[in-house]
């Protein structure tokens, strides 16, 4: 299993405690040395997000950190309702900025644009993350499954775990006679699309009978959770549970996962490591829309980016000096963190497209 198992809340409930005994000691640096301020300046102003549950974990001890020890007087507060309910909120103007697992199309591009009256949306890539076949088989390790066979299973094609076909991918392991129980995201998940784009990508069937998507018109009889903490529950409390998640949820339940051959035929285990590998060399277009697909070499072939939405007019100044500052010291300063909790941090060359969508916020006044 991957060196990644380490329960995130516990990371920020440091950092709650140590926001407690800081605003007791009253530590506030007044020069503003030593505190990761990106700007040397103080800022107040309150900031609320939405959206994907995928970097939640991240987000969540991101923001502790940053208003800990960057800039105690702004209060940021995300909430994780699922990428396609925080792009909604965005769109409704609800929100001062938006995550996303999924990048928003061109419809919803021109909705928000509509909505808020001037300027454009901004796709600014945080990290990356790979969604793993997460599954509760009682003695299974070391499961390897590719492209087929995952759209098998999740088609409802393949019923057990002792299938022929998963049998071919795995001639060293004794897989038990066990029905498999599909779990899936109840609500509009960017989980949902990095999986059934990959999927569609890969396999004509899969592509013709379901494509891809927030949200998807499973086969029937599967079981669904809210989020992905929900659906990593399900699975957890099934036998035969088997699920798509993001890799920290699946490590935070202690949940075994199976590596996914790619496109050089490599059975590859999800890790930050391998995550990354899949992303190296992309070639972004200027809006920074874009998929992860063909992964080949020693990359995990499931993975994608999740973005922070956000306008190029519109916003208080304040709120957006406050965004601005927030989202440069993550970008610039929160690898560690993120490679803690099973986050593949952006490489330099893509962190730099990251941070030129971040000076464009509110550019347009």
């Amino acid at each position: 299993m991957s060196e990644l198992r380490r329960p995130w809340r516990l990371t920020v409930l440091a950092l709650v405690v140590v926001a407690l005994f800081a605003a007791a000691c009253g530590g506030d640096d007044d020069n503003g040395e030593g505190n990761g301020n990106s700007g040397g300046d103080e800022l107040s102003a309150s900031l609320l997000g939405a959206g994907a549950s995928f970097p939640d974990p991240l987000y969540q001890t991101w923001i502790g950190e940053y208003m800990t020890n960057v800039q105690p007087g702004v209060q940021i507060q995300y909430e994780s309702i699922g990428s396609g309910g925080g792009r909604e909120r965005f769109i409704d103007q609800q929100t001062d900025f938006a995550g996303s697992d999924a990048y928003a199309s061109d419809e919803e591009v021109a909705d928000a644009v509509e909505a808020r009256g001037c300027g454009e949306v901004l796709h600014i890539p945080m990290v990356f993350g790979g969604v793993v076949v997460a599954y509760n088989i009682e003695g299974l390790e070391g499961l390897v499954l590719d492209s087929a066979t995952i759209a098998d299973i999740f088609s409802g094609e393949i019923t057990n775990i002792n299938d022929p076909a998963v049998a071919e991918l795995n001639p060293d392991a004794e897989l038990p006679d066990q029905e498999l129980t599909v779990t899936v995201r109840a609500d509009g998940s960017g989980t949902t699309s990095i999986f059934t784009t990959y999927l569609e990508d890969e396999d004509a069937d899969w592509a013709a009978d379901y494509g891809s998507g927030d949200e998807i018109e499973w086969f029937g009889g599967q079981v669904a959770g809210e989020q992905n903490d929900g659906v990593a529950a399900a699975i957890a409390q099934q036998p035969g549970g088997i699920g798509y998640v993001s890799l920290e949820f699946a490590v935070q339940q202690n949940l075994p996962f199976a590596s996914v051959v790619n496109g050089d035929g490599n059975a590859i285990e999800p890790s930050t490591d391998s995550v990354g590998a899949a992303v190296e060399g992309l070639d972004l277009p200027d809006d920074l829309r874009f998929d992860v697909l063909g992964v080949g070499g020693e990359g995990y072939p499931i993975a994608g980016a999740t973005w922070a939405l956000a306008y190029t007019c519109g916003m208080d100044e304040d709120k957006a000096t406050a965004l601005k500052d927030y989202l440069t010291w993550a970008l610039e300063e929160g690898d560690s963190f993120a490679a803690e909790l099973g986050y593949a941090p952006l490489a330099d060359s893509t962190q730099e497209l990251s941070l030129a969508k971040v000076e464009q916020i509110n550019a347009e006044g």
